[in-house]
């Protein structure tokens, strides 16, 4: 009977930061009002008015506030859309967009 040698296996190991969620941090600014954030967050996240409101309640009293935990691919996305998504019309010295970070989770 001939002798069979089994292949050694490599393990591989899937690229963390493809699989870990990542954040998507809202960072606050004395040119944007509530209803800027809220409107923002109806329509990039599909949030609802309330959890909105919330969001909005959040960066303004602790400065930042987390708005998504996703995919990296998806949170550069949703940063790009926040960056993209102009001044606040209420505000007449708002110079553009809010600020968003991506942090990982976890």
């Amino acid at each position: 009977m001939p002798h069979l040698e089994l292949e050694e296996h490599t393990q591989i190991k899937p690229n963390p930061t493809q699989l870990q969620g990542w954040h998507v941090i809202l960072l606050d600014d004395n040119d944007h009002s509530y209803e800027y954030v809220i409107h923002m967050m109806m329509k990039i996240f599909g949030y609802q008015p309330q959890k909105a409101f919330l969001i909005a309640q959040e960066v303004d009293t602790v400065g930042m506030v987390i708005v998504d935990t996703t995919s990296k691919e998806r949170a550069e996305l949703k940063q790009e859309q926040i960056h993209a998504f102009g001044a606040d019309p209420l505000i007449p010295n708002c110079a553009g967009s809010m600020t968003a970070i991506l942090e990982a989770a976890g």
